[in-house]
């Protein structure tokens, strides 16, 4: 075996050891700034709403409370790991809408200036997300309580 493949084999084996602890950090992090987002536009729900129709989103008192209410409830079922890829696709989608409606100057940038996509509110949010969604909640997490219980 040589040296390359023999360090492959011991970084894989590390991050195999922190996966799930960063996994958690992740949840817990992010899940709480989700939830604390949906908190603020229910605190000022006129100010949203106005906001949301300034970007003429329709019903905006409506979509306001369905944002906020996903990103609270879908927050602390991420930071939980509880039905976490469940919970993160509803918020992959209130951060794709912000991309689309408040953001969509940065979304028109992508390839073109990446850092006015990369730095923009909704990145760091669906970055969480997705990442949750394609890598699971790790074994630090209720769903792996849950779902292991159901294998065996």
């Amino acid at each position: 075996m040589n040296l390359l493949t023999k360090t492959n084999g011991i970084l894989a084996r590390i991050g195999s050891v922190v996966q799930s602890p960063v996994l958690l950090a992740i949840r817990l992090y992010w899940g709480w700034q989700f939830f604390v987002d949906g908190s603020g536009k229910f605190e000022h729900l006129d100010n949203v709403t106005k906001y949301f129709a300034s970007l003429n989103i329709p019903m905006p008192r409506l979509n306001v409370m369905m944002a906020a209410g996903t990103q609270m409830a879908c927050g602390l079922l991420l930071a939980a790991g509880l039905l976490s890829r469940f919970a993160s696709i509803p918020l992959i989608g209130v951060m794709c809408v912000a991309y689309l409606t408040a953001e969509s100057d940065s979304l028109h940038t992508i390839f073109s200036d990446p850092d006015k996509f990369v730095t923009r509110d909704p990145f760091l949010f669906l970055y969480a997300a997705v990442l949750v969604f394609v890598f699971g909640p790790g074994k630090l997490s209720l769903d792996a309580l849950i779902f292991k219980a159901k294998k065996d």
